[in-house]
């Protein structure tokens, strides 16, 4: 019997299951996906995760791929309405590491035991003293033990753990167009911008190789879209916010739209979620993976303790509440982005570009920095 298994093989289960075997937990990870995902969402790892990563060497690993980007410029029609300085923040790494997820996957990966893949888990049954998780591995039946089992796996794996319907779900109505393309020959790499316009927010976020992220607020229904209508549809939309020469290069786009699962518990017992799973929040302003990476570095060293001790250490619940508290707040900053981000009227966009421009003039841009930058969470 395994003392813990971790279902789920993304960045926030790897780094898990990565730091449960550095701390001498004998692990096991089970994963859906036949092989690593190439497809990403996620790019920004901000400064408390890189902190926390940093005593295992996971930090100097990441920031060796990254770009760092050290401000962020609002604009509104080629015009800058004010700067969020994160290189003024007081910290260790005053920057936000920018990198494909694919590459923080394999960087979180290196301690991390080789997953079992193909692995399609059904149930995640509670016993007295242990777990019992049935899975298809390769299209054969299995049951396996472990004493605890921790579920990563974002939302498809929710219902392994909470009654259908148990969490409270909200589907927001907005939806996004989002590429990696070339940048600009003159973007300053270390800048990422949020060009606010009436029709709707694009985001540029500098990446490695000489690459941005580019994500519009999209007004068509994606039903029976196409590649192409999408790649149409954000080369016009960079155009008219200021990106036209780096939208030219795009030639393929995909579709998202968002929504918000907050659980009020994290634990049943022998059996956790983390990440997405317990908490999922809207990708615009870039937190949800980081709260996830928070939950697992700082969820490993309370169950290690707990396979050495045989029970559960008091902290633990300490930990819980934590953790839900700053998935809550994090929805709320989320939330606030995407507000911030939908189309306005001609006078409500003034009025929105005139009260950022003061906001960023004014002291309390410090404060806008660091709540972005996740400052705010518990365990920063």
């Amino acid at each position: 019997m395994r003392e813990v298994i971790v279902v789920g093989a993304g960045p926030v289960g790897m780094l898990l299951a990565g730091e449960l075997a550095r701390h001498g937990v004998d692990v096991e990870v089970l994963e859906r996906r036949p092989a690593p995902g190439a497809g990403t969402r996620a790019i920004g790892v901000h400064a408390p995760v890189l902190a926390a990563l940093a005593p295992s060497g996971l930090t100097e690993r990441l920031l060796a791929g990254a770009a760092r980007v050290a401000r962020g410029e609002a604009r509104s029609r080629g015009d800058v309405l004010g700067v969020v300085r994160f290189d003024r923040l007081s910290r260790r790494f005053p920057f936000v590491a920018t990198l494909p997820q694919a590459a923080t996957e394999a960087a979180l990966a290196v301690e991390a035991p080789e997953p079992i893949r193909g692995a399609r888990v059904s149930a995640v049954l509670p016993a007295s003293d242990h777990v019992r998780v049935r899975a298809a591995v390769s299209g054969q039946l299995t049951e396996r033990r472990a004493r605890l089992v921790v579920v990563a796996t974002g939302s498809s794996g929710r219902d392994l753990v909470y009654r259908p319907r148990a969490l409270a779900r909200r589907e927001y109505p907005d939806r996004y167009l989002m590429t990696d393309a070339t940048a600009a020959v003159d973007a300053d790499t270390s800048v990422a911008a949020v060009h606010l316009d009436p029709a709707g927010v694009l985001e540029s976020f500098p990446l490695p190789d000489g690459l941005r992220r580019f994500v519009a607020w999209d007004a068509a229904p994606h039903e029976a879209d196409t590649p192409a209508t999408r790649a149409a549809r954000l080369r016009e939309a960079m155009a008219v916010r200021g990106e036209a020469q780096a939208g030219e290069g795009v030639g393929a786009a995909t579709a998202f739209g968002v929504r918000q699962v907050i659980a009020p518990r994290l634990r049943r017992d022998r059996i956790l979620t983390i990440g997405d799973t317990a908490h999922e929040v809207s990708p615009i302003g870039g937190q949800g993976m980081n709260l996830g990476l928070l939950d697992a570095v700082t969820l490993a060293p309370l169950l290690a303790q707990w396979m050495r001790w045989g029970s559960p250490p008091v902290d633990l619940d300490y930990w819980e509440r934590r953790r839900v508290r700053s998935a809550r707040l994090s929805a709320a900053i989320a939330a606030a982005n995407t507000a911030l981000g939908r189309p306005a009227s001609p006078r409500a966009h003034r009025l929105r570009t005139g009260a950022l421009r003061a906001l960023l003039a004014s002291p309390a841009s410090l404060t806008f920095a660091h709540a972005y930058a996740m400052g705010f969470d518990a365990d920063a």
